[in-house]
């Protein structure tokens, strides 16, 4: 009955000459038969999404550089392709042009990093410790296009194809600061300073201790950070240390789980804190006997290996390889042992305190991982070197906003993705009163939730 009285209301609404001097309201019941869905959007995600842009300070880009930055969280993949998405999911529509305007993206890098570093300092950061590492990405092609292009020492296992070299600084949260892009064959080890430096000389912040893996240890290195005021703690490469050096550690250093010492560099300036890990240990020993079977297997069939430990050449042509033993007995001193290189004195900070800062490595080397998985930087589709360093730009800025999602949520980025996905819009259009209506999916408690902590309130 309900139905038949709306229907004769509308009825009378559309063929009624005369105009209504009351406001009319739109009807309430419609006939679902006749409702014709006319397309499915995400534009809940999208408004999520930039609003959380914004907080981390990127709001003033321009919405192009915006919806490409989000569609990198949400499905990463080539401009153009990313043009055609954001017009099927938001209805929003750009010129493909895109080509012509990514560049200008790069006008905007000093304000990006600088929206970067306050919003690190939202997370009560006062940047004391900084975590800096490196990491390449391929091309899909096998032919260098222009000078940033090389080939190079691949971390992808891609070193037939051209590749570029990032570097990036973190804090101790994992929220990146700065990045910087050097050529695919730039030693690692040369690229800490640069960023370090730009760091430094944009931000004027305190000096704070910089912590990098072994790659980045070179004495040169050392002494240039040192005469900046810079404190540091890197990986130290034992394995290079002469027998003599591996013996005192062996002699000093307690077999006992968390046991530390700290040695002078040998012929270097700084100290060596060396510490002793029993899960440590287990994994060495197991490594250690699973190369040293492959390594007699190899000898046995008068074969090399490929890459290889503790396989060398004997010069006897009969018996082109050896066991190397010298490099057995260094491998089987150091088994359990991890060393740092540090210039800080014990007394300002301890053994205990420079393992602990060293293994928040792990942080850039998550942030690096979210890049390359959830927003597929890789591999690098453009080929001219400023589409090169805008396309790292928009890389950099959605690794803000998953950033800024996990550490306020204390969920993963690709979770929280999937939760907003889910959140759909229909778009209905009903014939009989000629009107558009939105239905939209139920929003869930626990992504409501998630919401709150990221102070974004929603209406249901």
């Amino acid at each position: 009955m309900k139905v038949l009285r709306a229907t004769a209301k509308q009825y009378i609404g559309e063929h009624e000459p005369q105009i209504s001097l009351f406001h009319e309201p739109i009807a309430k019941i419609v006939l679902f038969d006749e409702i014709e869905i006319t397309h499915i959007s995400h534009q809940f995600a999208r408004t999520i999404l930039l609003s959380l842009a914004e907080q981390c300070g990127l709001g003033q880009l321009d919405a192009l550089y915006l919806d490409l930055t989000i569609m990198r969280i949400i499905e990463p993949c080539s401009k153009l392709r990313s043009l055609k998405l954001i017009k099927q999911y938001f209805h929003v529509s750009y010129s493909e042009y895109i080509y012509e305007r990514l560049p200008k993206l790069l006008d905007k890098r000093d304000m990006i990093e600088s929206a970067a570093v306050k919003t690190a300092k939202s997370f009560n950061q006062t940047f004391s410790l900084l975590l800096y590492d490196v990491t390449t990405l391929y091309f899909e092609t096998h032919k260098p296009n222009d000078d940033l292009q090389a080939r190079g020492f691949s971390k992808d296992d891609k070193s037939r194809q051209p590749q570029i070299v990032i570097g990036l600084l973190v804090t101790e949260q994992g929220f990146p600061l700065v990045h910087e892009v050097f050529k695919g064959n730039t030693f690692e080890g040369h690229t800490m300073l640069a960023v370090i430096d730009a760091f430094q000389e944009r931000h004027k912040t305190k000096k704070p201790i910089i912590v990098a893996d072994s790659a980045m240890l070179s004495q040169t290195n050392r002494e240039a950070l040192n005469k900046a005021g810079y404190h540091y703690i890197v990986g130290a490469r034992l394995a290079n240390s002469k027998p003599s050096f591996l013996i005192s550690i062996r002699d000093q250093l307690p077999r006992e789980d968390g046991a530390t010492i700290r040695m002078p560099c040998p012929g270097a300036t700084g100290e060596i804190v060396c510490a002793y890990s029993f899960a440590r240990y287990k994994k060495d020993k197991r490594e250690f006997d699973k190369q040293i079977e492959k390594a007699k297997t190899l000898i046995a069939k008068k074969e090399p290996g490929k890459r290889a430990k503790f396989v060398k050449k004997s010069g006897i042509l009969n018996n082109p390889y050896i066991f190397d033993e010298l490099l057995e007995q260094k491998t089987e001193l150091l088994l359990g042992v991890k060393g740092y290189v540090t210039n800080i004195s014990e007394t300002v900070l301890s053994n205990e305190k420079i393992v602990k800062h060293y293994h928040e490595l792990w942080r850039v080397e998550q942030a690096f991982r979210m890049s390359k998985s959830d927003l597929k930087a890789r591999p690098i589709f453009h080929f001219k070197h400023d589409a090169i360093r805008a396309h790292i730009l928009i890389c950099f800025m959605a690794l803000m906003i998953g950033k800024w999602i996990e550490i306020k949520t204390g969920f993963s980025l690709r979770y929280v993705r999937d939760l907003l996905w889910r959140i759909q819009e229909a778009h209905l259009h009903d014939p009989r009163s000629n009107r558009q209506r939105i239905a939209r999916t139920p929003i869930s408690t626990e992504l409501t939730k998630i919401l709150d902590s990221l102070n974004i309130k929603i209406t249901h």
